[in-house]
């Protein structure tokens, strides 16, 4: 589990990033120009990757150095092929 600086640090970029997306339903609600709202799209990615970021930073940092520190064959190994999903997933970024 995240510990509290990193579960505050995400929460905040999720509050963040859920205000552009409602920012981003308000521009398709009022018909904004296509490219300012192609924009504001862009950067709520952008918050999103970042939170997916700081959980893949996270999760090696903790659950998975733990893994691997623990000499547990079968751990590290689940963990690598969860880590190879999660890449899948994302396109090699979290």
């Amino acid at each position: 589990m995240a510990t509290e600086d990193t579960k505050k640090k995400l929460l905040a970029r999720l509050k963040r990033a859920e205000g552009q997306l409602a920012g981003v339903r308000r521009m398709v609600e009022e018909d904004a120009y296509c490219v300012d709202t192609l924009v504001q799209v862009a950067a709520v990615r952008g918050a999103l990757s970042k939170v997916g970021d700081v959980l893949l930073e996270d999760h090696l940092g903790h659950c998975v150095r733990r893994a691997f520190e623990s000499g547990d064959e079968a751990a590290r190994r689940a963990h690598i092929d969860e880590l190879l999903d999660v890449f899948a997933r994302f396109g090699g970024r979290a």
